[in-house]
């Protein structure tokens, strides 16, 4: 098997202007390079085209690529949002909250929601904290694991 092939991937999704996804899609490569395959799926096209200026692999947009390429990877990363039907402004359907909710893959979670949720017991740190604490203290150890 080559080395290519035994890359774990990640997909990172994100809507609106893709900020969030490309924040967390730059520090994952700062830490793990071309270790892992990063696919950006946008729940619009210009999400995942800021995603891809923050070096992802690849990337798709829209209802049917987020359905389809998370039955695929090994983590899926993003905030609350992304498993909240009609969340983003409408912009997260139904059978895209059901498609990451569903999915095997690991899923890494941000507790930041612009829709009227609290999460109770959940710390409000930055983003950039959130962002250390998923990639040192959640994704590294997920895919030391799975090595």
């Amino acid at each position: 098997m080559n080395q290519v092939s035994q890359r774990k991937t990640i997909c990172v999704i994100d809507g609106q202007g893709g900020g969030i996804g490309s924040t967390i899609i730059k520090r994952i490569k700062e830490h793990f390079g071309e270790s892992v395959e990063i696919i950006a799926l946008g729940t619009n096209a210009i999400a995942t085209a800021q995603m891809l200026k923050a070096r992802a692999n690849r990337g798709a947009s829209g209802e049917n690529a987020i359905v389809r390429t998370v039955a695929r990877v090994d983590v899926v990363i993003g905030t609350l949002c992304i498993m909240l039907a009609h969340a983003m402004m409408g912009e997260v359907t139904p059978e895209m909250a059901e498609a990451v909710s569903g999915c095997k893959a690991a899923k890494l979670i941000l507790p930041i929601s612009q829709e009227n949720v609290d999460l109770i017991g959940v710390s409000r740190d930055p983003l950039p904290h959130l962002v250390d604490m998923l990639i040192v203290d959640h994704l590294k150890p997920l895919l030391d694991a799975t090595s």
